[in-house]
Formats: C-alpha cells, structure tokens, sequence
C-alpha cells in the first residue's frame, strides 16, 4: 500500500470527517501507480506506465465501440428473483439489492444496438461490478434476446465478457443457462449473424465453458484471465506451481484458444475491420476510432 493511502487518507479523514475527503486516485494492480481518476479514465482506464487494462465500466464499454458513443439500451425481459429461496449470510434477494443500488443496473448483463464501423450491430456486455458478473437467469435471458433480435435483423453480435462464472445462489437453474446460451447463439450464427466475441478480465468458470468460446472471432484484452477454474483452484488440486503468465490472455493466444490480444486503444478499429470482413463489406482506412459524445435511448 502507498504512503498517500496509507498514511495522508488517514490523517485527512481523522481532521475533517470521512465523508469530507473524495476518493479521487485508483492505484495500478500492475504497478501500484497512483492515477487520478481523470487521468485514468482519459486513458480509457489503462495504466500509463506499464499499461496494465483495469475494468471497465459498461457504459464507458458502449461509448468506446459505438460510433460517437451512441446506442440504443435493449429492455430485457424479467425474469423470477431467488426462485430458490437462497440464503447463505444473507438472503439472496438482500444481495441482489445492494448490487442494484451499487451498480444502477437491473443485473449484471447490459445489451445494446447500433453502429460500430456504420454497420447496425448488436452488443452484450457483462458487468463485473454486479456480482461478479455471475451468469443467473437474468444473464442467460438477456443473451438470448440479444442472439434472437441479431437474427431477426440480420446483425452482428458481439459479447464482451467479465464474470467469475456461474450464479450460485440460482443453483441448477443457473446451470442451464449455459446450453441456453450456446443454442441462442448457434442459432444466430447459423442464420448468417457473425458473432465475435471480446474478452476482458476475468472471464473464467460457466461463462468460459458457454457463449464466451464460441466466436467466430475471439479477441481478448491485455492480461486478462481467461479459463475455467481459477489459478488458485487448479494449484490447489494439483498441488504444483502453474507456469507463469498461466491463463493469461497472451498464453491462452499462443496456445491457439483466441485469434488476438489487442489493447483497448486498438479495439474499436480492430473490431469494425474485423465486422466488414465478416460481412463482406467495404474495409475502413486504418485508424483508430474514439468515443465521442453520448446519446442513449431505450428500446423494447
């Protein structure tokens, strides 16, 4: 921990009150750099020094791969909270509670449409911040619906991954939503839809095993943890130190399970050349597309 926070945050809270003094840095996981938060975001949340990816928020996500930052919200259907009743130390339904008023969203998955490259596309994106991006029904539904309205317009969908895997407190039903997923999105793709796939750290258990492996195309950003179990599980089992940079994106492409690494900077122009050739289209010039101003609507 750094002397800023360990010593001065201290002493600023104990003279002035807790509330009084503003979180305004976000030290680097890569480096331990203390960044302000304008300063990192400006970045696109990359670490300047040794440019170390930290997550994402979703809706800096959409920004950065739609067309001047503008989309189209997609309303998901509801679907049943805790049908199981669940309860560790807390009730599921008091979880889901606290997530939402965290998060400001409805659960841990978000699907938009519109242009990327000019070309109408359709995007899911899983919300770390939300429970750990766990996949429960609600995940699982919006997948689909994201897959079904790709086929019935005949668009690209692309899925942007971060999750710890499967939602333990919806039990089995949870579970099936993998083969859900699987079959949504083979259905798509069978229709023509081409379906590329991003994935961003951690992106590991029931997740990994469903939709985040089947792209036609699959990138994933710099260092990002990509695999079933997690590092600390599979030492564990095995009782043997796995080899360095184990699950990391870059082995993972070596080892042929992805097509690319590309840093954040590069993903936007990356992603609509990869759609045009998908698509048969005209291919852009090579340069790197930012966000610009957002306009965001909603759409049934």
């Amino acid at each position: 921990m750094s002397w800023l926070s360990e010593f001065i945050r201290p002493k600023l809270q104990a003279v002035v009150g807790r509330q009084a003094v503003p979180d305004l840095w976000t030290k680097c996981p890569g480096c331990d750099r203390m960044m302000f938060h304008k300063e990192l975001d400006a970045q696109l949340r990359v670490c300047s020094a040794c440019g170390h990816h930290l997550q994402m928020p979703v809706t800096a996500r959409l920004e950065l791969l739609f067309d001047d930052g503008s989309y189209e919200l997609m309303e998901l259907p509801a679907v049943e909270e805790d049908p199981l009743r669940f309860r560790d130390r807390k009730r599921y339904t008091e979880r889901l509670k606290v997530a939402r008023a965290e998060s400001d969203a409805a659960d841990a998955i978000v699907v938009a449409t519109g242009e990327i490259g000019a070309r109408r596309s359709v995007v899911a994106v899983l919300d770390f911040g939300f429970m750990g991006g766990s996949m429960g029904m609600a995940v699982g539904e919006g997948l689909v619906r994201a897959a079904e309205f790709a086929k019935k317009h005949s668009q690209p969908l692309i899925a942007v991954t971060a999750s710890g895997g499967a939602r333990m407190q919806e039990g089995i039903l949870s579970l099936m939503q993998l083969p859900r997923t699987v079959a949504a999105i083979e259905d798509a793709r069978e229709s023509g839809c081409p379906y590329v796939v991003i994935l961003t750290h951690p992106t590991t258990g029931g997740v990994t095993a469903s939709f985040a492996m089947l792209g036609d195309v699959a990138l994933a950003e710099p260092g990002a943890l990509i695999g079933f179990a997690g590092p600390r599980v599979i030492e564990n089992t095995v009782g043997e130190t796995l080899p360095e940079n184990f699950q990391r994106a870059e082995k993972v492409c070596e080892l042929g399970m992805i097509d690319a690494v590309v840093r954040r900077s590069e993903l936007k122009a990356t992603l609509v050349r990869i759609l045009a050739h998908l698509t048969n289209g005209p291919l852009p010039p090579r340069e790197d597309t930012t966000a610009g101003s957002t306009s965001v609507a909603v759409i049934a």
